[in-house]
């Protein structure tokens, strides 16, 4: 009632100043006519209501002809007051300019620099936190989160989120062009949850809705470890299933097998720590044996050309292999000499060109991969760094783009790489990657926030905003699992993790990236 009154109001005065402005001398000098009149009602009169309500006079100064609510034709897109008490943005035909910049916080600094930073208190954050759905993280941050799971997705409210698997497997999908996000979460079978569990985020309401079962109901007892979404297919998930790697349609529960590692291997192997490239086209993963679980060596299928490549380890300790993102090189990370540590393997497979870098000059520990190049931690550099690797550079450079105080696993700064959102048409000294850590030690800067660093080796950090994670609450079980791990969409704009707030269960949550601070 009270809308309806203020709307007859205001379409009495506009009634009223449009008399007067075709009656006054002087108005050919202050008003075009009833169209100029009705705009600055609508503009200079503003009562604190959003541009829903309008004067009902055509800006056109002809009769309606559409029906429609005036100066845009379309009805209000928020239908919430106005908040800043200004001049109402309706008469330019466009949206409220008050509504808040869903990528507003964040800051830049320089990753060198010791600033005396305390995180916000459990407390604070849990205050601030809704059950589910936005919100924005205190000061000095002020960039808008996004909490995907609560309570209810646990039977009992038990502690049954999983970790997201890791930084460069992708719990959101290929959103570009669509208001819904999709996102995968694990939610342990064995402690009340679902299973592998499918998400909807709504970009535009910051709506999330649990959407049941991620694959029907199948592989519930899964951790979803190593799952992730297709870079390109916004519905697609890439599954391993023993030595089979498996691409399901995440709405209608179908799936095609997309090799089989058993054709060539035999029978008692599985597929571990899958990558893919963009285009969907080139896949790998480690084999390895399910009588000992020993990592053998990394397999690589060619899809357009079903080609299965082969390549055993060399050394000892082998631990992980990657496709990068053009589908043409493949890092394998194991101790090819024996001496200090993990050693990196650069393999051109168009070219059969095999490259090595040796610890301790500067073979990457964690990593992400993009076009041709890897962002990588390098634990025996000093100052301790994140160093940019291209993969065809003779011989190879790793220039700094991040440069840490102190290296540890736990708390030596962003210590898990994501690089989910690198490009094939942007060089990567014009792109940029994020990472994530925690502590509990005091005085290590940015070690637990979620930051973003260019690469262009300037080491500008974006800081984004604090992980909420405390290593001495119960939630999440042992400190591995407590880190966050977090991943970044193929925009850049979206990370995800996962976070006790100090409290007895894990959540997962997302962060609206400012990038646009880092001016590349």
């Amino acid at each position: 009632m009270r809308v309806l009154a203020t709307k007859r109001a205001l379409c009495f005065a506009a009634i009223l100043l449009v008399s007067a402005c075709s009656s006054d001398p002087e108005a050919p000098k202050r008003c075009d006519g009833q169209t100029r009149c009705a705009a600055d009602l609508d503009v200079g009169l503003d009562t604190g209501l959003d541009t829903g309500l309008d004067t009902g006079l055509d800006t056109d100064g002809q009769p309606d002809a559409d029906g429609q609510p005036d100066a845009d034709g379309q009805p209000d897109t928020d239908g919430q007051p106005d908040t800043d008490g200004q001049p109402d943005g309706d008469a330019d035909g466009q949206p409220d300019a008050t509504l808040q910049d869903p990528f507003a916080g964040g800051f830049v600094e320089l990753s060198t620099s010791t600033p005396d930073r305390t995180p916000p208190s459990s407390q604070t954050l849990r205050a601030l936190i809704p059950e589910r759905g936005a919100f924005t993280f205190p000061a000095p941050y002020n960039t808008t989160g996004v909490r995907i799971t609560n309570e209810s997705d646990c039977s009992g409210a038990t502690d049954c989120v999983n970790y997201v698997g890791y930084s460069y497997w992708a719990n959101m999908n290929n959103h570009v062009g669509s208001d819904i996000m999709y996102i995968f979460i694990g939610l342990n079978s064995e402690r009340g949850g679902t299973g592998p569990t499918l998400f909807s985020f709504n970009k535009l309401t910051d709506e999330v809705k649990n959407l049941g079962p991620l694959l029907g109901g199948a592989h519930q007892a899964a951790s979803a470890e190593g799952w992730y979404f297709s870079a390109t297919a916004p519905t697609r998930l890439y599954t391993n299933n023993g030595s089979a790697m498996r691409r399901w349609d995440v709405l209608n529960h179908s799936y095609e097998t997309v090799f089989d590692a058993a054709a060539e291997h035999g029978a008692g192997h599985y597929l571990w720590q899958m990558s893919s490239s963009v285009d969907d086209n080139v896949h790998a993963a480690t084999l390895r044996r399910s009588s000992d679980y020993a990592m053998l060596g990394c397999v690589v299928y060619v899809e357009d050309k079903d080609d299965l490549h082969y390549f055993p380890h060399l050394g000892r300790g082998m631990d992980e292999c990657q496709i990068d993102k053009s589908g043409r090189w493949l890092l394998m990370k194991e101790d090819i000499d024996g001496e200090q540590g993990e050693d990196n393997r650069i393999i051109d497979l168009q070219e059969g060109v095999e490259t090595h870098l040796f610890d301790p000059d500067g073979a990457g520990g964690h990593s992400d991969i993009g076009f041709g190049y890897m962002v990588a931690t390098d634990n025996y550099g000093k100052p301790f760094a994140t160093r940019l690797w291209k993969f065809d550079n003779d011989p190879l450079v790793g220039p700094h783009v991040y440069e840490n105080q102190s290296w540890t696993s736990i708390g030596g700064g962003p210590n898990h790489i994501a690089h989910g959102n690198a490009r094939a048409d942007v060089a990567p000294e014009q792109q940029y990657a994020c990472g994530s850590n925690v502590t509990s030690a005091t005085g290590r800067a940015r070690s637990n926030e979620i930051v973003c660093f260019p690469l262009d080796g300037s080491l500008n950090t974006l800081v984004v905003a604090p992980v909420m994670t405390e290593l001495s609450a119960s939630g999440g079980g042992n400190d591995y699992a407590k880190m966050p791990k977090g991943n970044i969409d193929v925009t850049g704009q979206y990370f995800i993790w996962t976070s006790n707030v100090g409290g007895d269960r894990l959540d997962a949550f997302i962060v609206k990236v400012p990038a646009h601070l880092l001016n590349l």
